[in-house]
C-alpha cells in the first residue's frame, strides 16, 4: 500500500453530502463529521422538464423572457388595491347566477369534491332555499342543475372550501393602478364554519345574519366612510407581526379601526351594530379574505404578459392542486393535493385531516403568508416549527421569486422587501417548492377546522407549467 494511500485510510474522514438525508443520517451515526448540501437535481430529475428548462434557457429565450417577468412584476408591485365596497354575490361577480357554486381551487365535479367541499355545497344549498336538508342538497348537488366553477375563473377567490353562492356578501377590491376587480366572500370567524366543511343550523344561521345584518352594513359603512388603501394597510399589519394569511391580528385591528367610525353611522340599530362590533372581535381572522382580495387583484394584473413565467395563482380543492402563470394565461396546471403538518386540535389525528385546500395561497403567491412568516415569529405557536425555521422559510422562498416587494417589508430581515414573483423556472431548477402555511379541515364534511399546518404544492403542478411555456415559446 503506498503512502498517499494508506495516508486515506489513516486521516479522520470530513464528508460533504448532496442532497439525501440518509446518507447524512448513516454517515453522523457513525461519529463522522458530515456538512450536508441542500441540492436536487434540476426537474426532479425528470428528462421531460430537463430537456424543457433547457428550452427556456436557450437562445434569446432567457432575455426575453426575463423582460416579461419584469413586466409582469412590476404591474403586481404597481398594483394598488383599494377596498371600494361589499356587495351581494349575485350582483357584482361576473357570471354568478342564483344556481351557481363558486369554490376554491382547480375546477371539480361534485363526484370528485372532498368531503369538507360536499360538506360546505350542501351547506350553501340549504341556505340559499335550493334544498331543505343536507340529504336534499347532496341529490340537488349531483342532479345537473347547479353550476359550479372555481372561483378563481370569477375574478373571486375563497378560504378553504371557498365556496361563495349568490346570496353572499363579498368584497369588492378594485385595483386602481390597472382597473381589474376582485372579490371575496366575508369571514365566518374560525373553527365550525362553512367553509371549512360544517354545515349544521347554526352554521346556516349564522350565514343568514351575515347576509341579512353584516353584509348589508358593511356596504352601507363603506359607502359613508369611502375606498380603503389595502396595499398600505398590508404593510402596516406585516410591520405589526401579521403575515396576513393564518395571523391576523394586527390587520383585523387596523381593518376595524378604519371601517368603525362608518359602521357606527349607518341606519342599523344599536343591538346590530352591537353584534357586528362582537363579530369582528370573536376573532382575528375577519381581515384574512380581505388580503385574499388584494393579493388576487394585485396578480390578476399580470395575467397575459406573454412570455412571463411568473405564477398568478396557487389554488387547491382538496383533491388537486392548480397553478396558472402570467403568459399562459386562463390554463390550469394541476397535481395531486398534499397532506398539511402541523398541530391538530384536541381529539383528532393527522389521519382525520383533509387534504390542502382553498385560495387562500393567492397570499403566498403575492409573497406574504407562508413566504413572510420572517414577520410573525408567533405563527409557529399555530402552525408549529421554530421561530428559526420560520425565518428560514422567508429567506429561502428569495430564491425561487424574481425580485422583492419594495411596498411591504419585513422589518427583522432589515426591511427587506417580501419576495415576490414565483418563477416556475426557479422552482424547477432550485428543486423548492412555495410553502404555505394553512387551516387543517376534518376530511369529512360537517365537522369542520381540526388544526394548521405547513405544506407544499406538488412538484407535477410546476413539472406540467414548465414543459408548456417550453412547448408555447420555442
Amino acid at each position: 500500500m503506498s503512502t498517499s494511500t494508506a495516508a486515506l485510510f489513516s486521516t479522520p474522514l470530513r464528508v460533504v453530502n448532496l442532497g439525501l438525508q440518509m446518507f447524512h443520517d448513516d454517515i453522523a451515526s457513525q461519529s463522522t463529521p458530515v456538512t450536508s448540501v441542500d441540492w436536487a437535481p434540476p426537474g426532479g430529475g425528470d428528462p421531460a422538464v430537463i430537456a424543457a428548462l433547457d428550452v427556456l434557457a436557450s437562445g434569446d429565450l432567457p432575455e426575453r423572457i426575463a423582460a416579461a417577468n419584469a413586466e409582469a412584476l412590476e404591474r403586481i408591485l404597481d398594483a394598488r388595491p383599494m377596498l371600494i365596497g361589499y356587495g351581494r354575490a349575485l350582483d357584482v361577480v361576473p357570471g354568478m347566477t342564483p344556481t351557481t357554486i363558486l369554490h376554491a381551487g382547480p375546477p371539480v365535479a361534485w363526484e370528485r369534491m372532498s368531503g369538507p367541499m360536499r360538506g360546505a355545497v350542501t351547506g350553501a344549498l340549504v341556505f340559499e332555499g335550493l334544498a331543505k336538508d343536507i340529504d336534499e342538497a347532496a341529490e340537488v348537488a349531483a342532479s345537473g342543475k347547479i353550476t359550479f366553477s372555481p372561483c378563481h375563473e370569477h375574478q373571486s377567490v375563497g378560504s378553504m372550501a371557498g365556496v361563495t353562492s349568490a346570496s353572499m356578501y363579498v368584497h369588492i377590491v378594485r385595483n386602481e393602478t390597472h382597473g381589474n376587480v376582485a372579490y371575496t366572500n366575508l369571514s365566518e370567524q374560525m373553527a365550525k364554519i362553512l367553509r371549512m366543511g360544517a354545515n349544521d343550523a347554526s352554521v346556516i344561521d349564522r350565514l343568514i345574519w351575515m347576509r341579512d345584518v353584516l353584509g348589508p352594513m358593511l356596504a352601507e359603512a363603506m359607502q359613508i366612510g369611502g375606498p380603503i388603501d389595502l396595499r398600505l394597510m398590508l404593510a402596516q399589519a406585516v410591520h405589526m407581526g401579521d403575515e396576513a394569511h393564518n395571523r391576523n391580528s394586527a390587520g383585523t385591528l387596523l381593518l376595524f379601526q378604519a371601517l368603525a367610525p362608518a359602521l357606527l353611522q349607518t341606519n342599523f340599530t344599536t343591538l346590530q351594530k352591537k353584534e357586528v362590533f362582537d363579530f369582528i372581535a370573536s376573532s382575528d381572522y375577519f381581515s384574512g379574505p380581505t388580503w385574499m382580495a388584494t393579493a388576487k387583484a394585485a396578480l390578476d394584473a399580470a395575467n397575459g404578459v406573454a412570455e412571463s413565467t411568473v405564477v398568478t395563482t396557487m389554488a387547491r380543492n382538496g383533491v388537486e392542486f392548480g397553478i396558472r402563470v402570467a403568459g399562459l394565461p386562463g390554463q390550469w396546471f394541476t397535481g395531486p393535493a398534499q397532506k398539511v403538518v402541523g398541530p391538530m386540535f384536541g381529539g383528532y389525528k393527522p389521519e382525520d385531516s383533509g387534504l390542502d385546500i382553498g385560495d387562500s395561497a393567492i397570499t403566498e403567491t403575492y409573497g406574504f403568508g407562508g413566504f413572510a412568516m420572517a414577520a410573525a415569529p408567533a405563527i409557529v405557536a399555530l402552525v408549529g416549527g421554530t421561530v428559526a425555521e420560520a425565518v428560514g422559510y422567508t429567506r429561502q422562498m428569495r430564491e425561487i421569486t424574481t425580485a422583492e416587494n419594495p411596498n411591504v417589508t419585513i422589518p427583522a430581515l432589515g426591511f427587506a422587501g417580501l419576495p415576490s414573483g414565483i418563477d416556475v423556472r426557479k422552482v424547477m431548477d432550485a428543486g423548492i417548492l412555495p410553502v404555505i402555511n394553512t387551516a387543517i379541515a376534518h376530511k369529512e364534511p360537517g365537522i369542520g377546522m381540526i388544526g394548521a399546518g405547513i405544506t407544499h404544492p406538488p412538484v407535477e403542478a410546476f413539472q406540467k407549467a414548465t414543459i408548456a411555456l417550453a412547448d408555447a415559446l420555442a
